[in-house]
This record gives structure tokens, C-alpha cells and sequence, in this order.
């Protein structure tokens, strides 16, 4: 069954061409002036976003000026630009799920080279699953873009995202081959499940880099991205306590919430810095305030978001446990300048991408 946004591409594909730009038109929700594709978008005059006025360019819509002000430190930039393996990979894996396609047709221009992903394909979603994941893809192009305009950036990495690799994160979270293997493709409470394995890790990163960067427009970048990731990431949980209890099919007696605590123990194993993941559920001494087991935002004691360094989030992506070793959603390794110091190899003058604007 075609998406809500893809029907009515289909349907007006005599006065709109190609498919493509269809699919982008209508993600944006409006394929020409004054014609909506997605029947769920008001229109604009009718929306409470749709205020005209003549000053908002004055200053009280200004920010403070910085105390420091240098735009972008040069010690900004590698910590920055190294999110952009994350980005790339949520990117993929989001825009094929839900379009088909990724990057390479959605923002081209973005993917300032290198290969395209491993095994990325079409998810089997539900209307709502549909529409958010379609939602956080085009998202992290945005998220993708800003980060080279501020920093510049470096070539997509060779990602995997097959299935079979998938298969894999879920077998080293069991501890055995689960039979059939996991396929997070096959409906949505899979490909949530599979949601589960990345997207936190990037709000990891960012709270660990923040402190480490000096630049007014790279914190700005730096608030931007955290606040949004830690907002899809809470939208992923939050569906998948609403089924925390469903067993997940065919592997009888394995709930959701199950799924979720051998995931976040997982990582904490390849990671090898202690608990900075947490389940779906906890027991109530490690729940907010020590008094309840829900755990739908994983948090430390102090009810704060866990900090990784690079170190140890890309020991836990390549499935190694060793930062220096690939493998897993890396099997070439992941690029930019960090990443390519801990395989040892060289990250050229020309590997690095200045800003765009």
C-alpha cells in the first residue's frame, strides 16, 4: 500500500515529473502554490506558523552577543565534523525506510562522495511510523547540511545497513543466533526496535563534545543538533514503551522491553566505560530520583544525559569493542580526521571539505 504523501504523487504523476521530486515536493507537503499534497497539512495562511509581521528582524529577535566572539574555533571543527558519521548513517537509514531511496536522490549534493550504503531498502511502516520516520530523515539532511556549512565536512563512509548486519547487533545482544534472524525491515516494531540501536548515540556524542568546543555558531550548531536529536530519540522510545509488554514475533517470550535492556547492555559492554544506557524499564534505585522503574529517557542520577567520546561510540558502531578496529555499521571505518587517527590512517588536507557558505 502506498504512503499517504507517494498516493497522491501517483495520482498527479501526468502534471508532475519526475517521481522523485514528487516525493520531495510532498514531504515538504506542498508540490506547487496553493496546491497541498498531504491532504493532513493546513494551509499556510491558515496555520498558526503563518504571522507576518515587519520586525522580526529587530533585535529583541536577536540572541545576545557572544562573550567570545569567534564563530568556529579551529578545535571545533574535528569534534563537530566527526558527527557526521552518525548523521550520514541516520540520514540513510531513515530516507530508505520510508522513500526507497537515500541520499544520492534525495540531497546529492550533501554526500561530498563516497559509497552508498550496504543493504539499505523499504521499511514495512504503519501510517504513524511512516510519518515520522519520513519526518527525522529529511530532518537529518538538514542536520547534515548544517553541519558542513559551519564546519565543512568530510565524504560519506561505506555504512551498512543490511538486515543481515542488523541480524547481527541483535545476535551480540542475546548472546545467540536468534532464529529466525532479525530483520528490521519486516514491520514497524522491528524497525523501532532497530531505531533503538543508533540514533541515542548520537545524543551521547553531542553532550560529550559540548564541552569541548568553544566557537558561538558551533555551540549553536551543537544546541540545535542535540535538542532535536533528543527529541526523535524520545519519540523511538516513547512508541516503544507504548510496547513494552508486546512479545516481539517469532521469538516467543521476548518482549520489547526486553529488546530494549540487552541493546543498552550491549553497548554498555562495547563501549567499556560503564552504564551509560538504559532499557525501556529499571529497577526503581535506577529510575529519576531513585523512586520508578518507567525509563522512557535514559539519564543518570542526576536525571542528565550520558556523555560517550569518540573512542567509545565507535567501539560500540563497529560491533568491535575496539576503536581501532571496523566493522559492524562501519566496515571500512568511519571518516573524518578522528576516526581515521584511531586506524592509524592518514585523513589528507584534501579529505576535508571547507564550509559551504
Amino acid at each position: 500500500m502506498l504512503e499517504p504523501c507517494v498516493k497522491m504523487a501517483v495520482a498527479s504523476s501526468h502534471t508532475y515529473a519526475p517521481l522523485l521530486l514528487l516525493f520531495l515536493l510532498a514531504c515538504s507537503c506542498r508540490a506547487s502554490p496553493g496546491h497541498a499534497v498531504d491532504p493532513t497539512c493546513p494551509p499556510a495562511k491558515a496555520s498558526a506558523v503563518a504571522v507576518e509581521t515587519l520586525d522580526c528582524g529587530g533585535p529583541r529577535c536577536q540572541p545576545p552577543a557572544p562573550h567570545v566572539p569567534v564563530p568556529v574555533f579551529p578545535y571545533d571543527i574535528d569534534p563537530m565534523q566527526f558527527a557526521l558519521n552518525l548523521e550520514y548513517t541516520e540520514a540513510e537509514f531513515f530516507l530508505h525506510a520510508v522513500f526507497g531511496v537515500g541520499l544520492d536522490q534525495i540531497a546529492p549534493n550533501l554526500m561530498l562522495g563516497g559509497p552508498p550504503p550496504v543493504g539499505a531498502m523499504k521499511a514495512n511502516l504503519d501510517e504513524v511510523t511512516w510519518r515520522i520516520v519520513a519526518e527525522f530523515g529529511l530532518q537529518e539532511v538538514g542536520h547534515i547540511r548544517a553541519i558542513q556549512n559551519t564546519v565543512g565536512g568530510f565524504a560519506r563512509p561505506k555504512i551498512d545497513l543490511s538486515a543481515s548486519n542488523f541480524a547481527r547487533v541483535m545476535d551480540q545482544a542475546f548472546g545467540y543466533h536468534l532464529d529466525p534472524p532479525f530483520d528490521p525491515y519486516i514491520d514497524s516494531r522491528n524497525f523501532l526496535l532497530a531505531c533503538y540501536v543508533i540514533p541515542y548515540l548520537g545524543i551521547n556524542g553531542y553532550t560529550g563534545t559540548n564541552p569541548i568546543i568553544d566557537g558561538y555558531e558551533t555551540k549553536h550548531l551543537l544546541a540545535g543538533l542535540l535538542a532535536v536529536e533528543a527529541g526523535q530519540d524520545a519519540a523511538f522510545r516513547a512508541l516503544l514503551f507504548e510496547r513494552k509488554s508486546e512479545t516481539v514475533p517469532p521469538y516467543k517470550g521476548i518482549t520489547v522491553a526486553e529488546f530494549t535492556d540487552r541493546i543498552s547492555a550491549a553497548r554498555n559492554q562495547l563501549g567499556k566505560c560503564g552504564v551509560k544506557d538504559e532499557g525501556l524499564t529499571v529497577p526503581p534505585e535506577l529510575g529519576a530520583e531513585g523512586r520508578i522503574c518507567t525509563n522512557v529517557l535514559s539519564a543518570d542520577r542526576d536525571s542528565l544525559s550520558y556523555a560517550r567520546t569518540p573512542e567509545e561510540l565507535l567501539s560500540i558502531l563497529y560491533l568491535t569493542g575496539d576503536e581501532h578496529v571496523p566493522g559492524g555499521f562501519f566496515p571500512e571505518g568511519a571518516n573524518g580526521k578522528i576516526a581515521r587517527e584511531f586506524l592509524r590512517k592518514p585523513f589528507a588536507a584534501g579529505d576535508n571539505k571547507a564550509p559551504a557558505n
